[in-house]
C-alpha cells in the first residue's frame, strides 16, 4: 500500500509540475491557429533549394503536431510544390518540439534544455532535409507541380485511386486538419465522428473574420481537438515518468547505462520505434534524469521519440520512397547522438546538471495555480476521451462513407 501510495504522489507532483505550462502552450498553440493563415506555411516552401529546408524546420518548431499528425501536414506540402528535403525537414522538425513541449520542457527540465531542444529539432531538420535534396534524382521521379483546383477528371474515384500518396490535390496546410488526419484516437479523417470535406478554419472559404473568431477558434482547436490528440498520451507519459520515479533504482543508470555514447545510443533503439509525442516525452526524459540520466541522453530521447515511429517510417517511405526514409531515419539517429554528445560538453563547461536543477524544482513545493491549472488539464483531457468514446460508437457511419488514410 505504501508503494502505491508513493507512485499515486508521484504522479501528482508531475502533473502539478506540468500543468500550468501545459495550459500555456496549448493556449499558444491555439493563437498559433486562429491567426496563422492557413496556407502560410505553404507559400514559403516552393520556390529555392536551401531556403525551403530551412524555412521548413523553422516553421515546423511551434507547431504542435505529432509523429503521425505531421503526416498529413507534410503531404499537402509536397502537393503544393515543397521539395522532398523541405518535406523531410519539416516532418523532423515539427514532432520534436512545439510551443506546448517547450513549456512543459522549462516546467520539468531547465532553462538551458528549453533552449537547446528547439534549436536541436531545427539542427537535426535542416541536416536531413539538405541529405535528402542532395540524394540523385531517380529516373522515374516526378516533381509534384503546386496544386490548383482539380478537374473534373481528377476527382473521380478512378482517377483519385491511379495517384501515389501525396500527389492528390490537398487544400492548404492547416494544422486542426491535421490533427485529425493524424491523430491515434479518432481515426483519418473522422476525429468527430463525421466526414465532412468542408475546407478548414482560417481558409479563404470562411471569409473575413474578426478578432474575436479568430481568437475562438483558436482557443477550440487548442483546448478541444488538440487536447484530444495529445491530452491522453500527456497523461500515458506522466503515468510512465511517475513509475521510473518510485520503482527505478538511483544507481541503476549510473552502474548500467552510464553518461557516454552507450546511453544516449540506447535511448535512440527504445525511442524511433516507439510512439511517444514531444510532450509526453519531457516527463519521461525528466523522470530518467533525476535517476542519472546525462543531458546529452536526455536530448537524444526527447529528439528520436517523438521524430519518428514504426508506423511514420512506413508512410514517409511510401510518400517520399525508400531511400528519403533511410536519409530520414539515419539523420534522426545521428544527428541526435552527435548533438547529445555535444550537450553534455556544454553541461560540463556551465557546470550546470539536468537531475539537480530538476530536484530543487520538486522541493520547492506548488501554489494554489499548480493545483488548478491540474484539475483544469484533467477534466479537458477526461472530457475528450469521454466524447471521443461517443464519437467512435456513433462511427460506423464514417466507414458506409469511405474515410480511410489513404
Amino acid at each position: 500500500m505504501d508503494i502505491i501510495t508513493t507512485y499515486l504522489a508521484a504522479v501528482w507532483d508531475i502533473l502539478l509540475e506540468a500543468s500550468p505550462y501545459v495550459l500555456f502552450g496549448f493556449f499558444v498553440a491555439g493563437l498559433l491557429k486562429g491567426f496563422l493563415p492557413a496556407d502560410f506555411v505553404a507559400r514559403h516552401l516552393g520556390k529555392g533549394k536551401r531556403a525551403p529546408v530551412f524555412k521548413a524546420a523553422l516553421f515546423g518548431i511551434p507547431l504542435p503536431l505529432c509523429s503521425c499528425g505531421v503526416i498529413p501536414a507534410a503531404a499537402g506540402l509536397r502537393t503544393q510544390g515543397a521539395s522532398k528535403g523541405a518535406t523531410t525537414s519539416f516532418l523532423i522538425s515539427t514532432p520534436e518540439t512545439g510551443v506546448d513541449s517547450i513549456a512543459v520542457t522549462y516546467a520539468l527540465l531547465d532553462p538551458i534544455m528549453t533552449v537547446l531542444r528547439p534549436l536541436a529539432a531545427f539542427i537535426s531538420a535542416i541536416t536531413a532535409g539538405l541529405l535528402v535534396d542532395a540524394l540523385p534524382a531517380e529516373r522515374h521521379e516526378a516533381k509534384p507541380a503546386p496544386s490548383a483546383a482539380p478537374s473534373a477528371d481528377s476527382t473521380t474515384p478512378a482517377a483519385q485511386s491511379a495517384k501515389p500518396l501525396g500527389t492528390a490535390p490537398l487544400q492548404a496546410f492547416d494544422p486542426a486538419q491535421a490533427v485529425h488526419m493524424g491523430g491515434h484516437d479518432h481515426g483519418c479523417g473522422c476525429s468527430s465522428g463525421s466526414c465532412s470535406t468542408s475546407a478548414p478554419s482560417g481558409t479563404p472559404a470562411d471569409g473575413p473574420a474578426s478578432f474575436m473568431d479568430r481568437f475562438r477558434k483558436g482557443m477550440q482547436f487548442a483546448f478541444g481537438e488538440l487536447i484530444a490528440d495529445i491530452g491522453k498520451w500527456l497523461i500515458i507519459g506522466i503515468f510512465i515518468a511517475a513509475l521510473i520515479t518510485t520503482f527505478l533504482p538511483i544507481s541503476f543508470i549510473e552502474e548500467y547505462v552510464g553518461d557516454g555514447l552507450f546511453g544516449m545510443i540506447l535511448m535512440v533503439v527504445v525511442g524511433v520505434p516507439m510512439y511517444v509525442c514531444a510532450t509526453a516525452s519531457t516527463p519521461i526524459a525528466a523522470a530518467l534524469a533525476l535517476k542519472g540520466l546525462s543531458p546529452g541522453a536526455a536530448l537524444v530521447f526527447l529528439l528520436a521519440g517523438p521524430a519518428t515511429n514504426a508506423a511514420t517510417i512506413t508512410v514517409v517511405s511510401r510518400m517520399l520512397g525508400k531511400r528519403v526514409a533511410a536519409v530520414y531515419v539515419a539523420s534522426i539517429a545521428v544527428v541526435s547522438v552527435l548533438l547529445g554528445l555535444a550537450v553534455n560538453q556544454v553541461y560540463s563547461v556551465l557546470g550546470f546538471s539536468v537531475s539537480n536543477w530538476v530536484q530543487a524544482t520538486e522541493e520547492q513545493g506548488h501554489g494554489i495555480i499548480a493545483v488548478i491549472s491540474a484539475l483544469v488539464l484533467i477534466g479537458l483531457v477526461a472530457r475528450q476521451m469521454v466524447l471521443s468514446r461517443l464519437n467512435r460508437q456513433h462511427g460506423h457511419a464514417c466507414h458506409s462513407h469511405g474515410c480511410s488514410c489513404s
